[in-house]
C-alpha cells in the first residue's frame, strides 16, 4: 500500500523576532510574523499537490507556550480551513505539555475534526495499515530521549510505523534529551520524523529531519521546506520548498586591485530582493577609497532588501599616503589623519584600539569625500 504525509516542523507561529537589530524597520518583524502563519496555508498546498491528506507537525508549532488567543484561533482557523488535511500537531520543547498546559487542553477540547493533539504517547492509525507514534515533549528541559518510548509502543503485526518526535541527535539541543541515532532501527519504525533543527538533515534512510517551513534566521542559506515522505521498503523523500523569506550570509572576498563597489553587485542577487535578509561578510584587502566605495555602494543596494548589513571587520585597509590627500594635504585634519593611520599600524595596541583607529580614519575620510563638491 502506497502512504504519502507532509513531514514539516518548527513553525514558531507567534514568534517576534527580537534577534533583528534595535532600529530595525518594525514592519519586517510583522511581515515576518505574517510569513510564520502562512506557513500553515503553504503546507496545505503542499500536502495537495503531491496526493498527500495528513501534515505531521514535530514539534514546537507555537513559538512560546502561552500564545494569544488571537494568535492561537487564528492558527487553529487556517487549518479548519484545510478540511482535507488532517494535522498532526505534536508538543515540543517551546509548546511542551508542561508549561503549555491551558494550550493542549484548548486543543483537545475545541479543536477541529481534521486537527489531532498529540498529547499522549500511545499509536494513532492515520489510515488502515500506518500508525503514527508520537512521544510529546513534557517539559521544556526533557533530560532523557523522548524517543525511548516509541520502542515500547505495540502495533498490529505488519503494521507501518511512523514516529514523531522533537529533540536533538547532534549537538544542536536546546537543553532537551538527546535521541538516539539508531531510533527507528529499535522501534521498528518505517520513519523517523524529527523537528528542533531548523535545517533540513538526513540522519539515515529513515530518519530525517525536515527543517522550518519558514526560516528564522542566517544560518541554512536556503529558504525553508517540508518533506513529502511516501512509505515503502524504503521511504521515499522529497524536498518541497514553502518559504517566503531567504535569510542570506554572503561572503565577499576582496583584494586591493578590485572595484569593490562593482564586486559587491556581482555577489548580489539579481531577483527577489524584497524577501530577502541579506548579510554580506567582506573579506580580504581593499583600500581606504574602495572600503569608502564598498560601504557607499552598500548603502545603495540596501533599500531594495528585506533586510540589508554589511560586515566588513573581517576586511584589512591599506592606508596609503596619496589617500590621506583626499582628506587634507595639510593642517590639523591631516594631522589627525596621520596620528590614526600610525595608531592602526601599531603592533605594541591591541587589537581593539588599532580597529578603533582604523574605523576612525575610515569615518574620516567619509566625512570629508561626502563634503567635496
Amino acid at each position: 500500500m502506497t502512504f504519502r504525509f507532509i513531514h514539516a516542523s518548527d513553525l514558531h507561529i507567534g514568534r517576534r523576532f527580537a534577534n533583528l537589530p534595535e532600529g530595525q524597520d518594525t514592519n519586517l518583524r510583522g511581515r515576518l510574523m505574517e510569513a510564520r502563519h502562512n506557513s500553515l496555508v503553504n503546507l496545505a498546498q503542499a500536502a495537495r499537490a503531491q496526493g498527500a491528506r495528513d501534515v505531521l507537525l514535530a514539534g514546537d508549532t507555537f513559538d512560546t507556550p502561552t500564545p494569544s488567543a488571537a494568535l492561537l484561533r487564528q492558527a487553529v482557523g487556517a487549518m479548519q480551513e484545510a478540511q482535507d488535511i488532517t494535522w498532526w500537531l505534536l508538543p515540543g520543547n517551546h509548546d511542551n505539555l508542561r508549561e503549555a498546559e491551558p494550550l493542549w487542553e484548548s486543543l483537545t477540547r475545541e479543536a477541529p475534526a481534521n486537527l489531532r493533539a498529540l498529547t499522549e504517547g500511545t499509536p494513532q492509525e492515520m489510515t488502515a495499515g500506518v500508525f503514527l507514534l508520537p512521544a510529546p515533549i513534557r517539559w521544556r528541559a526533557q533530560a532523557d530521549d523522548p524517543s525511548v518510548g516509541l520502542s515500547d509502543m505495540v502495533t498490529p503485526e505488519g503494521a507501518r510505523r511512523v514516529g514523531l518526535a522533537h529533540g536533538g541527535i547532534t549537538d544542536f539541543t536546546e537543553g532537551g534529551g538527546t535521541i538516539a541515532p539508531d531510533r527507528d532501527i529499535r522501534a521498528g519504525l518505517d520513519y523517523l520524523a524529527l523537528g528542533d533543527w531548523h535545517g533540513r538533515m538526513a540522519v539515515s534512510a529513515r530518519t530525517h529531519y525536515s527543517g522550518t517551513p519558514e526560516q528564522d534566521r542566517f544560518k541554512h542559506n536556503r529558504r525553508g521546506l517540508c518533506l513529502s515522505v511516501t512509505l515503502g521498503d524504503l521511504p521515499q523523500v522529497e524536498e518541497i520548498e514553502t518559504g517566503q523569506f531567504l535569510w542570506q550570509d554572503l561572503a565577499l572576498d576582496l583584494t586591493p586591485l578590485q572595484d569593490s563597489a562593482e564586486a559587491l553587485q556581482q555577489v548580489l542577487p539579481a531577483t527577489g530582493r524584497r524577501d530577502i535578509l541579506m548579510r554580506l561578510n567582506a573579506t580580504g584587502w581593499t583600500t581606504l577609497p574602495g572600503q569608502f566605495a564598498l560601504q557607499e555602494a552598500a548603502k545603495a543596494q540596501a533599500p531594495d532588501f528585506a533586510y540589508f548589513r554589511l560586515r566588513d571587520t573581517g576586511l584589512s585597509v591599506q592606508y596609503a599616503a596619496e589617500d590621506l590627500d583626499d582628506i587634507d594635504h595639510g593642517g590639523a585634519l591631516r594631522h589627525a589623519a596621520e596620528t590614526l593611520r600610525t595608531e592602526f599600524g601599531d603592533e605594541r595596541l591591541d587589537q581593539a584600539a588599532r580597529l578603533v583607529a582604523g574605523d576612525a580614519l575610515a569615518r574620516l575620510y567619509a566625512y570629508m569625500r561626502e563634503d567635496t563638491p
